[in-house]
């Protein structure tokens, strides 16, 4: 082995020793139980079910009333642990940039009555293959991408988003506080390029851009493909040949509707790339389009004359699909202008590197368990939820030594190309070797509990979900909305209000919730 390998190892070694002592003074309280949590969490065979497997693994040292103890009423230092995991390293693009993508990720609660702070989510597919309004705690997460084919990401964030909140508003707040908090980690220093957000179509691209002017910061997002934005206003001369008679010059330019292409003009950039799974995909730019915005839904009570949000918007059109469904083209806005060729790749390859988030939150899921613990409180799901990216990170820090441990039907594969699942069934090994802060248990007895026989005299508060609107006013029944009778059909107008489906949800759902 070259001495350069020899370094990459001992830096990375370095790397999980750290990120693991930090983690536990990151625990300020119960550290012991969920440090051991966690560790469980990274060194189980297989996907995890239950809470009460973890607490059997040999790394787990106590009891499962000490596990569920920490969850419930142990504490986490969140903020420093958002530093950890900023000052560690992260991926960067070819040009150095840091990409970041933001998605939100339901935590599904159906039929637990018991457990407040629900609000409905979002899915897609459960059972009947339609979209659906499911009971749930969503998640709000911030991740840094990395190149070329992977489902490696670098999760920095999690936010839990309460009834009725505006999602573009605690998105703003979560990226804001991300890069400030990378300047401050010396991720970004000046001169380097921006850093680049991506998002999907459930996100106002411009509104978030706007509200992020003056940060160091490029906003990527999908827009619908029924949109119409507006070209720059004439210049006070045009105007006055194209209206001799004078008036009031205009706002707004002529529109650029995205399902009438005599109305595109001529573009800023045009590319072309021979790609392996959809052919040849072509990208087209049109500089400086705005869309117009009007006083209501989140500009409702914006002071001043309502701004002009100039990008660029880029068409992306691919050969054919891998999944041989219906190709339709991806429209794109970015809040750069005067967008060069390179740019315009750059922007719609970094958009296809956003649904590397999607394989993490499988991960979460199906691997680490993230949704499987039955938890009544919101505060412990939180803390759940950070262990969960805590252990998540050790395992892209310990990447570099991982050894392919892969059963007999896998193929082999290099050690810098493993997954997040192949990593984790080494880590036991690298555990033994970084040992563990966490002190050894006291001896103890279990309590009597229960007797036998006995009732619970104290039953759980029932909660409702979703009972805020995203003015923060109360949920009140309209008068012509009567129990047994189908709701009324909403515009399509309130649905794209700054609070998404929370806010119609709220509206059409009456005082029962939709059938699952």
């Amino acid at each position: 082995m070259s001495l350069e390998c020899l370094g990459v190892l001992r830096d990375a070694f370095a790397e999980v020793s750290r990120f693991r002592t930090e983690l536990y003074e990151c625990l300020i309280a119960r550290g012991d139980a969920l440090f051991e949590l966690c560790d469980a969490l990274l060194c189980t065979d297989g996907p995890v079910r239950t809470l009460v497997d973890l607490a059997l693994a040999p790394e787990h040292r106590r009891g499962h009333g000490a596990l569920y103890a920490g969850l419930n009423q142990g504490q986490i230092d969140v903020a420093r642990l958002r530093r950890t995991l900023v000052s560690a390293p992260l991926p960067r693009a070819a040009d150095g940039r840091i990409v970041l993508a933001a998605d939100v990720s339901p935590w599904l609660r159906p039929d637990a009555n018991t457990c407040p702070d629900r609000a409905f989510c979002h899915t897609f597919g459960r059972g009947e293959g339609k979209h659906q309004m499911v009971p749930g705690w969503p998640y709000s997460i911030v991740a840094a991408l990395e190149t070329g084919r992977t489902s490696w990401t670098a999760v920095l964030d999690a936010v839990r988003l309460e009834p009725g909140a505006d999602v573009a508003a605690v998105t703003t707040v979560q990226i804001r506080e991300v890069v400030e908090q990378l300047v401050e980690a010396g991720q970004w220093k000046p001169g380097d390029p921006h850093v680049l957000v991506v998002l999907d179509a459930g996100y106002d691209a411009p509104r978030i851009a706007h509200l992020l002017a003056g940060l160091p910061v490029e906003i990527l997002g999908r827009l619908r493909s029924d949109r119409v934005m507006r070209r720059p206003a004439p210049s006070r001369t045009e105007f006055a040949l194209a209206n001799p008679l004078g008036g009031r010059p205009p706002k707004h330019g002529g529109e650029f509707v995205f399902g009438d292409p005599s109305t595109w003009g001529i573009e800023q950039a045009v590319t072309v790339t021979d790609t392996r799974l959809y052919g040849k995909a072509t990208a087209r730019a049109w500089d400086r389009l705005h869309p117009r915005l009007t006083r209501r839904a989140a500009w409702i009570e914006y002071d001043g004359p309502l701004p002009l949000i100039e990008g660029t918007v880029i068409r992306l059109a691919v050969e054919k699909l891998p999944s041989g469904g219906v190709n339709k083209p991806v429209w794109l806005w970015w809040s750069g202008t005067g967008a060069s060729a390179s740019d315009v790749d750059r922007c719609w390859q970094s958009f296809l590197r956003r649904f590397d988030l999607e394989h993490t939150f499988r991960l979460l899921k199906q691997t680490l368990g993230w949704t499987k613990p039955r938890l009544r409180s919101s505060e412990a799901a939180d803390r759940w939820t950070w262990l969960v990216i805590a252990a998540y990170a050790q395992l892209r820090l310990a990447r570099p030594l991982a050894t392919d441990l892969r059963r007999p039907w896998e193929k082999p594969t290099e050690p810098n190309r493993l997954t997040p699942a192949r990593v984790r069934r080494g880590f036991r090994n690298l555990r033994t070797r970084t040992g563990s802060p966490a002190s050894a248990p006291k001896p103890s007895t279990p309590g009597p509990g229960r007797p036998l026989g006995s009732k619970n005299r104290r039953p759980a508060t029932r909660h409702d979900v979703g009972r805020v609107l995203a003015t923060g006013e109360a949920y009140s029944r309209p008068a012509h909305h009567k129990i047994g009778t189908k709701p009324r059909r909403v515009n399509a107008d309130h649905q794209m209000t700054s609070s998404g489906t929370q806010q119609f949800v709220s509206l059409t759902c009456g005082d029962h919730p939709p059938a699952l």
